[in-house]
């Protein structure tokens, strides 16, 4: 058999077959090893949706409790308060004698044309776990949950009338270690309340009067409380409302 010779350019043409050869396998063998797969464009995608703003994911949600401790409420003094603690993003309301609960020191929250949402659970106890205390205009209102032997629903006052005599009273079974959620609406022509994104008043503004119970005057403009009851409370919103 006669020897392979190779020219000059024979040889420069076997040298850069052999180089581009070890590259691409050296591409293939990183691919293999590496610990995460190449990066696409869907990644950059849900990348992009990852670095959005909060808020603009939120519906124009805005918190109420700050990260930390308790900066711009106080723990309301009922006369026989109890302790109020954070645990991660949740407040912890013990039980009170019989209320305990926070009211804002904000002076600047707006009287109607918004909307607050909460997510509460009833740990220990049979009473309200929802007594969220709210401006109606230059007038007040508490939205009770729970109340009443830890059933009844309804606003408190209305023209006078407490959530258990006026049009709003309603039963709804809260059951202990389990969250629900809250939502009320104040707008130019009604106040709006739901529970577990469930419409359940729709309390007409006009011609009627706004109060609350003597009990909860000291949580006006705007404070939540419970009733003899332990609580933990989170999710704790607001945003702006157009008005109708």
């Amino acid at each position: 058999m006669k020897p392979v010779r190779y020219t000059t350019k024979s040889l420069a043409f076997v040298v850069l077959s052999i180089f581009l050869g070890n590259l691409a396998f050296g591409q293939d063998s990183a691919n293999v090893l590496s610990d995460s797969p190449p990066k696409t464009k869907v990644d950059d995608a849900k990348k992009t949706a990852a670095d959005k703003p909060a808020a603009a994911e939120s519906g124009g949600w805005k918190s109420l409790i700050h990260a930390k401790g308790l900066d711009g409420w106080e723990i309301t003094d009922f006369g026989g308060k109890g302790e109020v603690t954070r645990d991660g993003d949740m407040l912890v309301f013990d039980k009170g004698d019989p209320l305990c609960g926070i009211n804002s020191k904000q002076k600047d929250f707006p009287k109607e044309n918004y909307e607050i949402e909460l997510e509460a659970q009833r740990i220990e106890g049979n009473d309200f776990l929802c007594g969220l205390t709210f401006p109606v205009a230059d007038e007040f209102c508490s939205l009770i949950g729970g109340g009443w032997g830890g059933g009844l629903v309804g606003l408190s006052s209305i023209d006078g009338y407490d959530a258990s005599e006026n049009s709003t009273s309603l039963f709804y079974e809260f059951k202990n270690g389990e969250w629900y959620k809250f939502r009320l609406r104040v707008d130019d022509k009604f106040v709006t309340a739901w529970i577990n994104d469930k419409e359940i008043i729709k309390q007409e503004r006009d011609g009627h009067e706004f109060s609350t119970r003597i009990e909860v005057y000291v949580s006006r403009p705007l404070g939540y409380c419970v009733f003899q009851s332990k609580v933990a409370l989170r999710n704790f919103r607001w945003r702006p409302a157009t008005s109708h």
